[in-house]
């Protein structure tokens, strides 16, 4: 099984439903050729891809700028649509004074699978003693947490919030708490890397931004960058497929990383099986 862990349905119809919502959207995402797509083209997309299921991604930035880009409930929504080949996370604005009503809520009642946060849109230091409360609360009812981690091409979204070192403690006071450092925290790539290293419950994703093409660019990090047998005989575990849906398309990503020079058995952890792991999935 295939699993893109790394998608913003902001232009999936049935969640667009009025002018000014979707402006909001392009303006918050910092992306405006996209128009609306019907559920039937993303699933036409998605198998040409080759991608089974997509990890639907929401964000709340209610304190930040009056608004959700896309809410917990829109996201519950469209898992409903098609519950077969969507699976949906939760996002909360940790500013909020009920963030972790919010969060019983989605888990709870909407049945979200796990939590993404924005530390540069949402403007927060992801070791700062406020989140404690929510990570926490993840623990609580065993759900994951996907951080975007690195460079944001959100507009108003510092890299300084998300750079990977910023994680550390969090991975180090919650051993239990499945992590996801997104987009392999580029261009931080060897911080991402040693993070990794020293805690198993860290993963990351391969959502990154290519200046190229996807394959050299996949290759420049993967085959000079990074040592050629890094993934293969250290982050075989750790390493999930993404592809950060709309901004960037899976079925480019997904044939770039099949062509690097690794084992089979380590690219079908990297599509489907860790994803599975860091889902809850399976064991």
């Amino acid at each position: 099984m295939v699993i893109d862990v790394h998608t913003h349905p902001i232009f999936f119809e049935g969640i667009c439903d009025d002018e000014e919502t979707l402006t909001f959207r392009k303006e918050q995402f910092g992306i405006f050729k996209q128009s609306p797509q019907s559920i039937e083209q993303i699933l036409v997309g998605m198998d040409y891809g080759g991608i089974d299921k997509s990890v639907l991604l929401p964000e709340d930035i209610s304190t930040i700028a009056g608004g959700h880009v896309v809410s917990n409930e829109e996201i519950k929504k469209l898992v409903d649509m098609v519950p077969d080949r969507f699976i949906g996370f939760a996002s909360v604005d940790p500013h909020r004074p009920d963030a972790l009503d919010v969060l019983d809520y989605a888990f709870k009642d909407l049945g979200l699978m796990g939590l993404k946060l924005h530390p540069s849109k949402q403007a927060f230091y992801p070791n700062d003693e406020r989140l404690k409360p929510i990570y926490e609360k993840c623990v609580e009812y065993n759900k994951p947490i996907m951080f975007h981690a690195g460079m944001s091409w959100e507009p108003n979204a510092l890299a300084k919030y998300s750079q990977p070192l910023h994680f550390e403690e969090v991975a180090l006071h919650h051993p239990e708490l499945r992590i996801c450092l997104a987009h392999f925290g580029w261009p931080w790539i060897n911080e991402t890397i040693m993070i990794m290293l020293k805690y198993p419950n860290v993963y990351t994703d391969t959502s990154m931004l290519y200046m190229d093409t996807a394959k050299d660019f996949y290759e420049q990090i993967f085959t000079k960058n990074m040592g050629p047998l890094w993934i293969d005989r250290n982050l075989k575990d750790q390493v999930m497929f993404g592809s950060n849906t709309p901004r960037f398309r899976a079925n480019r990503l997904k044939p770039a990383l099949e062509s690097l020079p690794m084992r089979r058995s380590t690219l079908d952890k990297i599509l489907g099986t860790n994803a599975e792991k860091f889902l809850g999935l399976k064991g």
